[in-house]
């Protein structure tokens, strides 16, 4: 295999590439700035990846006339960048595409995403919990996190189970009446959603385990989950109320969770990340929010976190 060809770069050649010294490559590649990584003790820096680095360090975030949106499923957030794409009238564009907390983050540190919607458990946790996520990838330290809302998470059920739903108490009385039950079906979030993770924080609560479960399905955003039940294949799945009125079914609250933004920092201030904020704090923002259900937007555009505050090792 010729250099060329290869799909990797040493060290002596980014730093020709980048017409630097090889000392100034390893602190790069040591504080996560250039895509790397460190196999028995040698830096390998992906070719393709550090190409995209380069045109994203010439212009602050590359391709201001789009914003690639990855992570958790939100019916607000669909809606939203539906209405913002017919704002721009094709002068720009909004892409949203939903799959899940964690490899939304991954593909937001290789660069394939400008932003990453996460959400990993209780609303009163996360102050601790998604900082903690977020360190585990690469990258990190130049990241904000920016609060979008919070939002009601829970069990979405069929319509004609509502009875379900009417207190915590009846919720474990339905827990011992079948929910967790052979006739019971459940469709399950793909691991690394952040539905999932609720789902199995849930279960332990009741004593519970997923093996217990009559798992039906695997469902790969909210929407998904509430479509299944919807159309009868499943009873019973992790999700949101908003998801859940959409399709004119039955929810059982659980807990509020927070639902937050991750962004390059340069990407922090691109101007259609701003727009989007300015939408949700419309008029017309927060009546969307209030038809869908379950949203509490009081800290909207709240910077929330900053890797670069960070103190590390």
């Amino acid at each position: 295999m010729s250099e060329a060809d290869n799909p990797f770069l040493n060290v002596h050649q980014v730093a020709e590439l980048l017409h630097l010294n090889e000392k100034k490559i390893y602190q790069l590649a040591s504080d996560g700035v250039i895509p790397a990584t460190k196999i028995t003790g040698k830096w390998l820096f992906p070719r393709r990846l550090v190409e995209h680095w380069i045109l994203e360090s010439c212009h602050h975030g590359v391709l201001a006339d789009r914003l690639m949106i990855t992570g958790s499923d939100d019916p607000l957030l669909a809606a939203m960048v539906m209405r913002l794409n017919q704002q721009q009238r094709g002068q720009a564009f909004y892409g949203y595409s939903v799959t899940g907390t964690q490899l939304g983050l991954e593909l937001l540190s290789q660069g394939r995403a400008d932003v990453c919607a996460i959400h990993w458990g209780r609303a009163e946790e996360s102050e601790l919990r998604h900082p903690a996520l977020i360190r585990g990838h690469q990258g990190y330290r130049h990241w904000t996190m920016v609060r979008l809302f919070r939002r009601s998470q829970g069990l979405i059920i069929r319509s004609e189970d509502r009875h379900l739903s009417l207190s915590p108490r009846g919720l474990s009385q339905g827990v011992s009446q079948g929910l967790s039950g052979a006739s019971r079906r459940w469709v399950m979030r793909q691991e690394g959603a952040g539905s999932q993770r609720f789902l199995k924080e849930w279960l332990a609560s009741q004593q519970l385990r997923l093996e217990q479960l009559n798992c039906n399905a695997i469902a790969y955003s909210e929407r998904e989950v509430a479509s299944m039940i919807a159309r009868h294949e499943a009873d019973i799945g992790p999700g949101t109320l908003s998801a859940a009125n959409e399709f004119g079914l039955g929810f059982i609250p659980v807990s509020e969770e927070a639902f937050d933004l991750v962004t390059p920092r340069n990407v922090y201030f691109r101007s259609l990340l701003r727009q989007l904020f300015d939408y949700m704090d419309s008029a017309a923002g927060l009546a969307l929010a209030q038809s869908l259900g379950g949203y509490s937007l009081e800290e909207c555009g709240k910077l929330l976190w900053r890797g670069d505050a960070v103190q590390h090792d």
